[in-house]
C-alpha cells in the first residue's frame, strides 16, 4: 500500500518542476495548467468509482487494474509529441491514478482499528511526502540531464515493483456480493466536472468569460451536477450515497479536503514557477526549494499519527494546521521579485508543517463515524474532494496567472509585449534584449496575484478545522470484534 501511494503521489509532485520545460519544448505556456489538470480531473472523478468498485470486488483487485492502466498512461506521457497529445495521456495516467490512493487508506480501515489507523496512516501519509520530496528533486534533476520525458518513464519500474508486491503479499479483505455498479452516475459526473473544468480554464483566456463556449460549458456542467445529485437519489446503489452528507463529520471532512487539495497544488505548482520565472533558478533549484515543504509536511504528519494513536484525539490537530497554513500562504503572498530562496524555504517549512497536521485526521475522523459497508466509498469520497479541489485550484489559478500576465506584460511594455513569446517565458534565453527586468516584474506580479488568491482558502481551512466534531475513536476494525463481543468470548471461556 505503502508502494503504491508512492507511486501516485511521486507522479503528482515530479511534474511541477518539470512544468516550465515541457511548455517551452511543446509550445504551450496557455496550457500549463491542463498538463496538471487533466491528470487531476481524470483522477479525481474515478475516485468514488474505485471507492465502490472496492466495496464489491476488494481492494485488491482493483490495486491491480488501476496500476496496469497508470503505468500505460505513464509510458505514453513519454513518447508525446505534442501538448495535446500529453493532456490526453495525463488524463489516461490519471485514470489508473484514481484508484491508488483511496484503495490505501481504504485497505488500512479494513486492517486496523480508528484508534491504531492514526499510526498507520502516518506511514501511508510519509509516501506523500517522501514523494514530495524526491518528486519537484528528481523532476527538476532528470529535466536538466536528460529529458522531462523520463519523469514519466521513471515510473515504469516502481510501478512494476509495487504491482508484483500487490499481487504477491495483499491479502486486504474481500466480500463479493450481489451489486448494481452505477455507471450512468459515474459517466454524468465526470462530463460535469471535464465542464466545469474547461470552463475554469477557457474563461478569460481562450475565449472571453462571457463567451458562447464559456457559458454553456460552465452552465451545462452546473446543470450536469444537479441531474447526477437527481440519478443518486433514485439508484438502488449509488455512486456516492447522498445520505452521507446528513453525518456531519463526513461533511466536514470533504469540504476540508476539498480546501487542503486547492492549498497544495497552488503552492507545489506555482512556486516552482515562481522560483524559475522570477528567480531564474535552475528547474533542479526550484526542485530543491519544495524539499522544505515536504520537510514539515512528514514531520508533522508521523507526529500526528502517534499522538493520535495515542491519545484517540484528533481535533486539535487541524485546527493548529490550519493556523500554519494560513500563516504559510499569508508569507506567501508577500513574496516579491527580491525574495530570496532562502526566505521561500522557510515558508514553505510553515506550509509543510500545516499541511501534514490537517489531512489525515479529516481521513481518521470520516472512517471511524461511518458504517463499515460504506469505508471504501467515504474514504474515496474524502480523496475525491481532495482531488476536486486541486484541480479546480489549478484551472482557476493558471486562468488568474495568464490573464494578469497578459495585463502587466502590456502595462510595462506596452509594444514590446507582443515580442514576448509567453510559451517560451520559463524556459530562458528566450526573452528579447532590454525586455527582461519588465518580464520578469510581469510575472512576479501576476504570482503575487495567484499567492494573494490562495490566501482566503488557508483561512476557509481554519474555519472548518474548528467545526470538526470531536468522537472517540473506536479501538476495533471489522478483523477484530466489537467491544461487546469481548464479554461473551470471557464468559465463554470461564
Amino acid at each position: 500500500m505503502m508502494l503504491a501511494t508512492l507511486l501516485a503521489a511521486l507522479d503528482q509532485t515530479v511534474v511541477a518542476t518539470a512544468l516550465p520545460q515541457i511548455v517551452t519544448d511543446l509550445h504551450g505556456f496557455r496550457d500549463l495548467s491542463w498538463v496538471v489538470s487533466a491528470f487531476l480531473v481524470a483522477a479525481t472523478v474515478t475516485v468514488p468509482l474505485y471507492g465502490k468498485l472496492s466495496d464489491l470486488y476488494g481492494r485488491r483487485r482493483m490495486f491491480v487494474v488501476s496500476i496496469s492502466i497508470f503505468l500505460v498512461g505513464s509510458l505514453l506521457c513519454g513518447l508525446a509529441q505534442s501538448m495535446g497529445q500529453l493532456i490526453a495521456f495525463r488524463a489516461l495516467q490519471g485514470v489508473g491514478a484514481g484508484g491508488l490512493l483511496p484503495l490505501a487508506q481504504a485497505a488500512i480501515a479494513d486492517l486496523f482499528s480508528p484508534r491504531e489507523r492514526g499510526r498507520y496512516q502516518g506511514y501511508i501519509g510519509s509516501m506523500w511526502a517522501t514523494a514530495a520530496v524526491a518528486g519537484p528533486l528528481l523532476g527538476g534533476t532528470l529535466t536538466d540531464a536528460a529529458s522531462w520525458r523520463w519523469i514519466f518513464f521513471i515510473n515504469l519500474p516502481l510501478g512494476a515493483i509495487a504491482l508484483v508486491v500487490v499481487v504477491r503479499t495483499m491479502r486486504a479483505p474481500a466480500q463479493v456480493r450481489q451489486h448494481r455498479v452505477d455507471w450512468l452516475g459515474a459517466a454524468v459526473l465526470s462530463v460535469a466536472i471535464g465542464c466545469l473544468l474547461l470552463a475554469c480554464t477557457w474563461g478569460g483566456t481562450t475565449y472571453p468569460w462571457g463567451s458562447p463556449e464559456v457559458l454553456v460549458t460552465g452552465i451545462g456542467g452546473l446543470l450536469l451536477a444537479v441531474v447526477f445529485v437527481a440519478i443518486e437519489r433514485r439508484v438502488p446503489e449509488p455512486l456516492l450515497p447522498l445520505t452521507l452528507f446528513r453525518e456531519r463529520i463526513f461533511a466536514v471532512s470533504t469540504a476540508g479536503g476539498f480546501v487542503v487539495g486547492a492549498i497544495i497544488f497552488a503552492v507545489s505548482i506555482y512556486v516552482p514557477v515562481f522560483s524559475q520565472g522570477v528567480q531564474e533558478i535552475s528547474a533542479t533549484s526550484s526542485g530543491v526549494i519544495l524539499i522544505p515543504f515536504s520537510l514539515g509536511w512528514v514531520a508533522a504528519a508521523t507526529v500526528t499519527g502517534q499522538l493520535i494513536s495515542r491519545t484517540g484525539r484528533y481535533r486539535v490537530f487541524p485546527i493548529v494546521g490550519g493556523v500554519f497554513i494560513l500563516a504559510g500562504l499569508v508569507l506567501l503572498a508577500l513574496l516579491d521579485a527580491g525574495s530570496s530562496p532562502g526566505s521561500i524555504a522557510a515558508i514553505l517549512v510553515v506550509t509543510g508543517i500545516g499541511m501534514g497536521m490537517t489531512f489525515q485526521p479529516y481521513i481518521i475522523a470520516t472512517q471511524n463515524a461511518v458504517k463499515v459497508s460504506n469505508l471504501g466509498i467515504a474514504t474515496a469520497t474524502v480523496q475525491f474532494f481532495r482531488s476536486m479541489g486541486g484541480s479546480l485550484a489549478v484551472a482557476a489559478l493558471g486562468t488568474l496567472l495568464a490573464n494578469h500576465l497578459a495585463s502587466d506584460l502590456q502595462a510595462r511594455l506596452g509594444a514590446g509585449a507582443s515580442r514576448v513569446d509567453t510559451d517560451r517565458l520559463l524556459g530562458g534565453g528566450s526573452v528579447p534584449a532590454g525586455l527582461s527586468d519588465g518580464v520578469q516584474q510581469a510575472l512576479a506580479d501576476a504570482l503575487h496575484d495567484v499567492f494573494v488568491a490562495s490566501v482566503p482558502l488557508g483561512l476557509v481551512a481554519l474555519v472548518l478545522a474548528l467545526a470538526l466534531p470531536e468522537v472517540p475513536l473506536r479501538t476495533w476494525s471489522r478483523e477484530a470484534p466489537a467491544p461487546d463481543a469481548e464479554p461473551a468470548k470471557e464468559r465463554a471461556a470461564a
